[in-house]
């Protein structure tokens, strides 16, 4: 199906592809590309979540925002923010109380600063299920933690979105709707979707096109790179295995309005360059009927046969949340698979 918009979708570039610029000089340099948005990442190397006058920061970066005519989505996935010496620690999962009050009051202090910004959504992740922890304790463990955040963020009117990242408790769209039956009634009527079109070439069983419609209902912020079948890897766009047209028609033809925000988290020795290229390649794959491929790039290949058994386990065990997806109910959840291995690669971002 093509769609029949033709309003341009709102693209983003994401700050944690361009580290090795100041802030005031990213803004600027997407600003004056055409971008219509930044996913702000917040982390010591551009806006500190934990150092002193965040309030005056904050303001000084939506005044910067608005000069440049730019929107706004707050990510937080920054690698080491609230732990030095170990990436995404503590999670939402975490074993010690304490330790998962961080991440939970790291992500409160996100929806502030969205707020303080007028963003359109709050990223957040849910975690690798930590050794020795059950499947029940974990998820349950994850619905206590994002309880708070998820007050905090319907109480500033700001859509908080979940991301399922390959290798993590929440995976994929089959997870997500598990937690939205994990914590049941006005709660999971809050929780939003942060769809990684990556990501769901990396490991869904459906092309990324479908899981786009799929997933409107809940759809809240996209992320968008090249990748392949099976290895998580954030890709440029033309390097990985993904048809473009299909994927932007989808989104037009759901009427998403968020930002679709490039994320290359580790290619921000190039990241100029790569801001540059990624809009030209978006645009010129807007401007194509969906179904066909881009000037100069060739239709996505189809995964072989080794690739797929990579991932077999990952997209195609979780038999018991894709039905609760399917049916979009919130009872009781089924009891999740266990030992579900992720993707080659790991979690890389």
């Amino acid at each position: 199906m093509t769609s029949m918009t033709t309003t341009p979708l709102r693209l983003a570039y994401g700050t944690n592809g361009l580290t090795d610029l100041r802030l005031n000089d990213a803004l600027a340099l997407l600003a004056d590309l055409g971008y219509d948005g930044v996913s702000l990442t917040l982390d010591h190397m551009h806006l500190d979540p934990l150092a002193p006058g965040l309030a005056g920061r904050t303001a000084d970066i939506a005044h910067r925002l608005g000069e440049l005519g730019l929107s706004v989505a707050i990510e937080t996935g920054a690698r080491y923010v609230l732990d030095p010496r170990r990436k995404h620690h503590p999670t939402l999962l975490d074993p010690e109380p304490e330790a998962r009050a961080a991440r939970t009051g790291l992500l409160c202090t996100a929806v502030r600063v969205a707020a303080d910004l007028g963003a359109g959504a709050v990223h957040c992740f849910s975690g690798v299920r930590p050794d020795g922890t059950s499947e029940d304790t974990a998820w349950h463990r994850l619905a206590g933690s994002l309880g708070p955040v998820l007050e905090a963020a319907a109480d500033a009117r700001l859509p908080l979105a979940l991301e399922p990242e390959p290798g993590h408790l929440v995976s994929d769209l089959a997870s997500f709707h598990y937690l939205r039956a994990v914590l049941g009634g006005p709660q999971a009527s809050l929780l939003g979707l942060t769809l990684d079109i990556g990501h769901c070439q990396c490991l869904e069983p459906d092309p990324p096109a479908t899981c786009v419609r799929a997933a409107a209902p809940w759809l809240r912020h996209v992320q968008i790179e090249d990748m392949r079948r099976g290895v998580h890897e954030h890709l440029p766009f033309g390097t990985g295995e993904i048809d473009f047209p299909p994927v932007l028609d989808a989104l037009k033809d759901v009427g998403y309005q968020g930002l679709v925000s490039v994320e290359l988290p580790r290619h921000s020795h190039a990241g100029p360059q790569l801001a540059s290229s990624s809009l030209h390649f978006l645009r010129t794959a807007e401007q194509h009927i969906a179904g066909q491929p881009t000037a100069g790039q060739p239709t996505a290949p189809q995964p072989t046969a080794p690739q797929r058994a990579a991932v077999q386990s990952t997209a195609e065990q979780p038999i018991a949340p894709q039905r609760a997806a399917e049916q979009h109910q919130a009872t009781t959840p089924p009891k999740r698979p266990t030992g579900i291995p992720a993707p080659r690669g790991g979690t890389p971002c």
